[in-house]
Protein backbone atom coordinates (compact mmCIF):
# COMPACT_ATOMS: atom_id res chain seq x y z
CA UNK A 1 0.00 0.00 0.00
CA UNK A 2 1.45 3.37 -0.93
CA UNK A 3 2.06 6.12 1.61
CA UNK A 4 -0.85 8.08 0.13
CA UNK A 5 -3.21 5.19 0.69
CA UNK A 6 -2.03 4.71 4.28
CA UNK A 7 -2.56 8.40 4.90
CA UNK A 8 -5.96 8.21 3.27
CA UNK A 9 -6.96 5.30 5.50
CA UNK A 10 -5.69 7.12 8.56
CA UNK A 11 -7.60 10.25 7.55
CA UNK A 12 -10.80 8.29 6.99
CA UNK A 13 -10.53 6.48 10.30
CA UNK A 14 -9.69 9.73 12.03
CA UNK A 15 -12.68 11.39 10.39
CA UNK A 16 -14.94 8.50 11.34
CA UNK A 17 -13.68 8.58 14.88
CA UNK A 18 -14.19 12.30 15.12
CA UNK A 19 -17.66 12.05 13.64
CA UNK A 20 -18.59 9.40 16.20
CA UNK A 21 -17.07 11.39 19.03
CA UNK A 22 -18.38 14.77 18.00
CA UNK A 23 -21.80 13.31 17.27
CA UNK A 24 -21.94 11.70 20.68
CA UNK A 25 -20.89 14.88 22.43
CA UNK A 26 -23.30 16.99 20.36
CA UNK A 27 -26.13 14.70 21.40
CA UNK A 28 -25.08 15.02 25.04
CA UNK A 29 -24.93 18.80 24.78
CA UNK A 30 -28.30 18.98 23.00
CA UNK A 31 -29.97 16.68 25.51
CA UNK A 32 -28.31 18.36 28.48
CA UNK A 33 -24.95 17.14 29.69
CA UNK A 34 -25.42 13.81 31.33
CA UNK A 35 -29.18 13.78 30.80
CA UNK A 36 -30.95 10.42 30.98
CA UNK A 37 -31.22 10.04 27.21
CA UNK A 38 -27.81 11.39 26.24
CA UNK A 39 -25.84 8.21 26.88
CA UNK A 40 -28.45 6.15 25.03
CA UNK A 41 -28.51 8.54 22.06
CA UNK A 42 -24.71 8.79 21.91
CA UNK A 43 -24.45 5.02 22.03
CA UNK A 44 -27.03 4.66 19.26
CA UNK A 45 -25.14 7.19 17.13
CA UNK A 46 -21.89 5.32 17.66
CA UNK A 47 -23.60 2.05 16.74
CA UNK A 48 -24.89 3.55 13.47
CA UNK A 49 -21.45 4.88 12.57
CA UNK A 50 -19.81 1.55 13.33
CA UNK A 51 -22.38 -0.33 11.26
CA UNK A 52 -21.58 1.95 8.32
CA UNK A 53 -17.87 1.30 8.79
CA UNK A 54 -18.47 -2.45 9.00
CA UNK A 55 -20.44 -2.45 5.74
CA UNK A 56 -17.77 -0.42 3.94
CA UNK A 57 -15.02 -2.88 4.82
CA UNK A 58 -17.06 -6.11 4.95
CA UNK A 59 -15.99 -6.61 8.57
CA UNK A 60 -16.26 -10.08 10.04
CA UNK A 61 -18.06 -10.72 13.29
CA UNK A 62 -14.69 -11.26 14.96
CA UNK A 63 -13.46 -7.86 13.71
CA UNK A 64 -16.65 -6.18 14.87
CA UNK A 65 -16.18 -7.73 18.31
CA UNK A 66 -12.68 -6.22 18.46
CA UNK A 67 -13.42 -2.79 16.97
CA UNK A 68 -16.48 -1.83 19.01
CA UNK A 69 -14.75 -2.00 22.41
CA UNK A 70 -11.77 -0.12 20.98
CA UNK A 71 -14.01 2.75 19.86
CA UNK A 72 -16.00 2.76 23.11
CA UNK A 73 -12.80 2.88 25.17
CA UNK A 74 -11.45 5.75 23.06
CA UNK A 75 -14.71 7.69 23.46
CA UNK A 76 -14.59 7.13 27.21
CA UNK A 77 -10.99 8.38 27.30
CA UNK A 78 -11.67 11.44 25.16
CA UNK A 79 -14.92 12.46 26.84
CA UNK A 80 -13.27 13.98 29.95
CA UNK A 81 -10.98 16.00 27.71
CA UNK A 82 -13.96 17.28 25.74
CA UNK A 83 -15.76 18.19 28.95
CA UNK A 84 -12.92 20.57 29.83
CA UNK A 85 -13.43 22.66 26.67
CA UNK A 86 -16.29 24.81 28.03
CA UNK A 87 -14.09 25.91 30.94
CA UNK A 88 -11.30 26.93 28.55
CA UNK A 89 -13.82 28.81 26.41
CA UNK A 90 -15.18 30.54 29.51
CA UNK A 91 -11.67 31.53 30.59
CA UNK A 92 -10.92 33.02 27.17
CA UNK A 93 -14.15 35.03 27.22
CA UNK A 94 -13.41 36.34 30.71
CA UNK A 95 -9.84 37.20 29.76
CA UNK A 96 -10.95 39.03 26.62
CA UNK A 97 -13.62 41.01 28.45
CA UNK A 98 -11.28 42.15 31.23
CA UNK A 99 -10.43 45.82 31.55
CA UNK A 100 -6.87 45.08 30.52
CA UNK A 101 -5.61 42.19 28.41
CA UNK A 102 -3.38 39.79 30.32
CA UNK A 103 -1.33 38.24 27.53
CA UNK A 104 0.28 35.78 29.91
CA UNK A 105 -3.11 34.49 31.08
CA UNK A 106 -4.31 34.22 27.48
CA UNK A 107 -1.20 32.24 26.58
CA UNK A 108 -1.70 29.92 29.55
CA UNK A 109 -5.30 29.27 28.52
CA UNK A 110 -4.24 28.69 24.92
CA UNK A 111 -1.59 26.23 26.07
CA UNK A 112 -4.21 24.37 28.14
CA UNK A 113 -6.39 24.04 25.05
CA UNK A 114 -3.49 22.82 22.94
CA UNK A 115 -2.59 20.27 25.64
CA UNK A 116 -6.15 18.93 25.60
CA UNK A 117 -6.09 18.68 21.80
CA UNK A 118 -2.73 16.91 21.96
CA UNK A 119 -4.02 14.36 24.47
CA UNK A 120 -7.11 13.70 22.34
CA UNK A 121 -5.00 13.44 19.20
CA UNK A 122 -2.68 10.90 20.80
CA UNK A 123 -5.66 8.82 21.89
CA UNK A 124 -7.19 8.96 18.43
CA UNK A 125 -3.93 7.88 16.82
CA UNK A 126 -3.81 4.95 19.24
CA UNK A 127 -7.34 4.04 18.16
CA UNK A 128 -6.37 4.34 14.50
CA UNK A 129 -3.49 1.94 15.01
CA UNK A 130 -5.63 -0.50 16.99
CA UNK A 131 -8.42 -0.51 14.38
CA UNK A 132 -5.86 -0.71 11.59
CA UNK A 133 -4.33 -3.78 13.21
CA UNK A 134 -7.77 -5.38 13.24
CA UNK A 135 -8.44 -4.85 9.53
CA UNK A 136 -6.78 -6.65 6.66
CA UNK A 137 -4.82 -4.72 4.02
CA UNK A 138 -7.69 -5.28 1.58
CA UNK A 139 -10.17 -3.80 4.06
CA UNK A 140 -7.92 -0.81 4.65
CA UNK A 141 -7.81 -0.35 0.88
CA UNK A 142 -11.63 -0.40 0.78
CA UNK A 143 -11.63 2.41 3.32
CA UNK A 144 -9.14 4.35 1.24
CA UNK A 145 -11.26 3.86 -1.89
CA UNK A 146 -14.39 4.96 -0.06
CA UNK A 147 -12.67 8.09 1.21
CA UNK A 148 -11.39 8.89 -2.26
CA UNK A 149 -14.94 8.62 -3.62
CA UNK A 150 -16.24 10.86 -0.84
CA UNK A 151 -13.49 13.36 -1.57
CA UNK A 152 -14.33 13.34 -5.28
CA UNK A 153 -18.04 13.93 -4.56
CA UNK A 154 -17.53 16.63 -1.97
CA UNK A 155 -14.27 18.18 -3.10
CA UNK A 156 -11.54 19.15 -0.70
CA UNK A 157 -14.05 20.65 1.76
CA UNK A 158 -15.96 17.41 2.50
Amino acid sequence: MSIFNRQTVAAFLLGSTLVVGVGAFAVERHMGMGGPHSAIDASAHMDRMLKHLYVEVDATDAQKAKIEPLVKAAMADIKPLHEQLPQIHKQLIEQMSATTIDRSALETTRAQGVALADQASKRIVQLLADVGDTLTPAQRQKLADHLSQMHDRHGSHG
